[in-house]
């Protein structure tokens, strides 16, 4: 896991000196496995390997892939890639403005972990999954059932542009879920928890054990069984930060991606404006902010930008959209890191990396001491946002406030808003962060690895559940 590709994509581009060519050289190798009900669904090793090369020439861009990494096959495929842009180029009105000249990343960016997790055997992290399983299944005489999976995805890349480019990066990210499913008089409820990082074990494990992990989901699943269901209605509440990061990466965060903005998000022409209240400052990072680990942690971007820290919301006013290099030279701003690619044979797409509400001053006490009505709120269980920031999540947790005191766990807990309008309602921010969105995937198009989080979050939504 440590060949560095890129002296061979510059030999291939040593010979181009009128468009801008772009190889992106990317190996992926997963590794998962899966138990439920004390079987193993699933013990997998795949690897997908290639080069993905842009070609901008004419006002147009053109896209080829192989995946064969030797110098005649990428030369073909930028050829490939020249000739679907020309081809382009001739039917297209709005042509594609030069890319900005902007600082490209060039050495080697390895992040932790990953030689720690490659040498650990297969069968340590099989033993684990099945033993875990267990656990939760045994818990209590409740649980039906549970499934337990362990991911680890090892990812290289070497980006190489006429512009400069010269990187190679290395990473490796891990995850950890586990499910379990209580059953009591015909009703049926589930508990499940997930981390996911960039990193190695410690940094999965850090803030919890795989075995607490474990017992939690457990618990919740037996817990909600006896759980009653909440009046509905507009409520003062406490956001987790796991809900913070929810809210933060999709009622957000898409609507600030540029290419999102172009198609007129709500975030459209609105930057220098107040969306939120002056308590919140909201940014994307390439990096881990305040501890290491963040699951979308990216230290070069899919087109050699190098990534940086971009304030999208400073106390309420809206600064910054997300860019790639094309959407920076529409807007006339600096590229911010953000353009990202799932596979070598996908096109870099405007994409976040670690999403996040800057933390503030109040502790958890003193943020459930001040609410007289409302609801403390943990855990994503789906949902839903639009390009207009409106939003829909379930929770997993959710406990009665009622006179500055935590009451009874709650079920069926669903809550709704508009984001900007929300996060103008803040009131309290929590002193402590917690990255806790980094389990999973989000989609657009096609995958990316992301993370998102905050401190504890006072804010209004509407609140719905059978009640109301």
């Amino acid at each position: 896991m440590n060949s560095d590709p890129t002296d061979l994509l510059q030999e291939v581009l040593s010979g181009i000196d009128e468009d801008f060519v772009e190889l992106r050289f990317h190996k992926k190798r997963t590794r998962s496995l899966s138990v439920e009900k004390g079987r193993v669904d699933q013990a997998k090793i795949s690897e997908h390997t290639g080069v993905g090369v842009r070609v901008l020439t004419g006002g147009s861009w053109g896209f080829a892939s192989t995946d064969r990494v030797d110098a005649e096959t990428i030369k073909r495929s930028v050829e490939g890639a020249r000739r679907a842009a020309r081809a382009s180029a001739a039917q297209k009105r709005d042509k594609a403005a030069p890319l900005p000249a902007t600082e490209l990343a060039r050495g080697r960016f390895e992040a932790p972990g990953t030689s720690e997790l490659a040498g650990r055997p297969i069968e340590e992290s099989l033993g684990m999954v099945l033993r875990l399983e267990e656990q939760a299944r045994n818990s209590s005489s409740a649980i039906q059932s549970a499934g337990c999976s362990y991911t680890e995805v090892f990812e290289e890349k070497g980006i190489v542009t006429t512009d400069g480019a010269k990187a190679w990066t290395q990473l490796v990210r891990p995850e950890f879920r586990i499910m379990a499913v209580a059953q009591r008089d015909g009703e049926i409820q589930r508990g499940s928890e997930a981390v996911g990082v960039t990193g190695g074990w410690d940094c999965l494990f850090r803030n919890a054990t795989a075995e607490a992990l474990t017992d939690k989901a457990a618990k919740l699943a037996v817990d909600l069984l006896g759980a009653g269901y909440p009046d509905g209605g507009r409520k003062r509440v406490l956001l987790s930060p796991s809900l913070v990061g929810l809210l933060t990466h999709e009622a957000v965060g898409h609507t600030v991606e540029a290419d999102f903005v172009m198609s007129g998000s709500v975030a459209a022409g609105k930057l220098g404006t107040r969306v939120a209240s002056d308590l919140v400052t909201l940014c994307d990072s390439g990096a881990s902010e305040y501890y290491d680990g963040a699951g979308g942690t990216l230290l070069v971007d899919d087109e050699g930008v190098a990534t940086q820290n971009t304030t999208i919301i400073r106390n309420g006013v809206l600064e910054n959209y997300l860019h790639d290099r094309a959407s920076a030279a529409h807007f006339e701003v600096a590229p911010t890191g953000n353009a990202r690619a799932w596979e070598y044979d996908d096109e870099p797409l405007i994409r976040m990396r670690n999403t996040y509400i800057a933390p503030g001053d109040a502790t958890l006490e003193e943020m459930i001491a001040d609410i007289e009505d409302g609801f403390l709120l943990d855990g994503p269980a789906n949902g839903q946002a639009d390009s207009n920031g409106e939003f829909m999540f379930g929770t997993r947790e959710a406990y009665r406030i009622v006179n500055g005191k935590k009451g009874e766990l709650m079920r069926g807990v669903n809550i709704s808003g508009a984001a900007f309008d929300v996060l103008k309602t803040v009131d309290r921010v929590g002193a402590d962060f917690v990255w806790d969105l980094g389990s999973g995937h989000c989609g657009k198009g096609q995958p990316a690895k992301v993370d998102a989080g905050g401190p504890w979050l006072s804010c209004e939504v509407i609140v719905g559940g059978r009640n109301g």
